[in-house]
């Protein structure tokens, strides 16, 4: 489940061990188990037994079955486009049972039904943050983005020197220049014989059909902008789908290609567009975040990282 909401752009990348070679599911988080564990170990200590623990369990089931029965009326309505007043008869009946069981429990909130609630509101409040955070951080790079088509056309003006190989620049937003080219021309000063500018995306779907991994548009003078579009039940693979592109004209060479990220630096600012508390919450959650080389199975060997400040 973490896994997935990481797709979905609602917790910071997280180190993922897959310990199964058929299972892709069979996952292994470190922070999520040690998590798990010191909050268990926690609320042993707290409560000493499981008699008064009763409570904090009462309140966090009844929650559960409230959440999933809104969740049920979304899913009918909107998913199903089944009729309103079906809707509201399926699930009406079983929501005023969940809520007269919730509220009874809320008679023991403070004989421990505080200790899942407050589980609940830290990580809702980790989940927005930094779903907030990111949207604000893509609008900052935005607005001062240049259009890539605009940019390639100027620079091949007056062409840099050509070296051989495959650059891959990952970026947010398609169309627009990656931090990591603008550093690499301006330090390097070559641009690599053929470029691929890759955008990572995630949807709210379980999966994606191969047929429908990569969207392809070429921008001439051997670059081509490359939408990868994963499930949030896939594993993001990002070489591996870039091999696709050898049936649109081109074939990627493992040992000649190298892989350009932005390592993008958070500064939050006084009257920015969250809470000055939040904003230095997501700039945390941000600079500890798993690097995107280990989330898209990158080589190692193949990645070069070079970084930037950004304010939100």
């Amino acid at each position: 489940m973490t896994k997935q909401v990481i797709q979905l752009g609602y917790l910071p990348r997280l180190q993922v061990q897959h310990t199964s070679e058929t299972d892709t599911g069979q996952i292994y988080m470190p922070f999520v188990n040690w998590g798990l564990f010191v909050a268990i170990v926690l609320a042993v200590v707290m409560f000493k037994s499981s008699s008064n623990l009763a409570a904090a369990y009462g309140i966090a089931v009844c929650t559960d079955m409230l959440i999933t029965t809104v969740l049920t009326f979304f899913v009918i309505r909107y998913a199903w486009k089944l009729p309103l007043a079906l809707c509201i008869g399926a699930t009406g009946f079983f929501f005023v049972v969940d809520l007269a069981f919730w509220a009874s429990n809320m008679f023991k909130l403070f004989d421990g039904g505080w200790f899942p609630l407050l589980i609940g509101a830290a990580v809702f409040t980790l989940m927005l943050t930094w779903h907030d955070g990111r949207r604000l951080l893509n609008d900052s790079l935005r607005s001062d983005a240049l259009r890539l088509t605009d940019f390639l056309e100027a620079v091949f003006i007056l062409p840099p020197t050509r070296v051989e190989g495959t650059a891959v620049f990952l970026t947010a937003e398609t169309g627009a220049v990656p931090n990591a080219l603008l550093h690499n021309l301006k330090h390097n000063k070559v641009l690599h014989e053929r470029n691929l500018f890759v955008t990572v995306r995630s949807h709210e779907v379980p999966r994606i059909e191969a047929n429908q991994r990569l969207d392809v548009t070429p921008l001439g003078h051997d670059c081509w902008q490359v939408i990868v579009n994963y499930g949030f039940k896939d594993n993001p693979d990002l070489p591996t789908a870039l091999t696709q592109i050898q049936g649109e004209g081109y074939k990627l060479d493992p040992m000649m290609t190298s892989y350009f990220l932005s390592r993008d630096i958070v500064i939050p600012t006084i009257g920015g567009g969250m809470a000055p508390w939040r904003e230095k919450l997501f700039a945390q959650m941000h600079h500890n975040a798993s690097g995107a080389a280990a989330f898209l199975n990158l080589p190692t060997n193949a990645v070069v990282e070079l970084g930037s400040k950004i304010e939100i």
